[in-house]
């Protein structure tokens, strides 16, 4: 009998690479994706696409009344969203308060219900720099807690805790995915700006794989 697991699916590269190992692990993935207020839905659209055509059951959850409490992001504030790379100081600008522990509470809560034992998350190393909850010792202290929270014990997994975006992508590429279901880039127009952080990480990471970014950039 397949493990039935809970994967925190946001629709970017990285959620995507760990939701295919998911279920290519051969577990029962019920995946999740949360609506926090952030500056655009287009990442959520891509999910629910992704979900439907892989017949995995995906709850997409508004969470967006907390952002009266989540103030001074560039994601969910009317604030600029900073250009350049992940390691630039003006990076800090796009740290959503608490959004991680938030997030994985809010989904062990549902592993609970749905008497599932893990909760995936797509947290790697490119992220530790500017994101104190993608760190390995956050990971750590919240599968301890999760442990022991409830009644049932509920594990966190971070299959690429300390792997970066470039080796998330070559994995990935292995499989055979297709990241053109995918969306990264902070900005919710029609094409990838290309000049934010998360776009310069992506970019980056398909150059070093020597791929082809299938999607389309401004």
């Amino acid at each position: 009998m397949s493990e039935k697991v809970v994967v925190i699916y946001s629709g970017g590269m990285d959620s995507f690479t760990v939701l295919h190992k998911a279920v290519q692990a051969g577990h029962e993935v019920y995946a999740l994706s949360f609506n926090y207020g952030q500056r655009h839905v287009k990442e959520l659209k891509v999910a629910e696409s992704v979900c439907a055509s892989l017949g995995i059951n995906h709850k997409v959850v508004d969470i967006s009344a907390i952002n009266q409490l989540l103030a001074g992001s560039s994601l969910t504030d009317d604030i600029d969203v900073p250009e350049g790379h992940y390691e630039e100081e003006s990076m800090k600008s796009t740290v959503v308060p608490n959004r991680n522990m938030i997030l994985l509470s809010l989904a062990v809560g549902y592993a609970v219900s749905i008497q599932a034992n893990k909760v995936f998350y797509g947290a790697h190393s490119g992220d530790h720099a500017i994101y104190p909850d993608c760190r390995p010792e956050f990971v750590r202290k919240m599968d301890d807690v999760c442990r022991i929270a409830n009644y049932e014990e509920i594990a966190i997994v971070s299959p690429y805790l300390n792997e970066s975006k470039i080796e998330i992508l070559r994995d990935g590429l292995a499989m055979g995915l297709d990241y053109g279901q995918t969306w990264t880039c902070y900005n919710g127009r029609e094409k990838a700006c290309g000049k934010c952080g998360a776009c310069q990480e992506r970019l980056e990471a398909f150059s070093l794989n020597n791929a082809h970014d299938p999607l389309s950039y401004e």
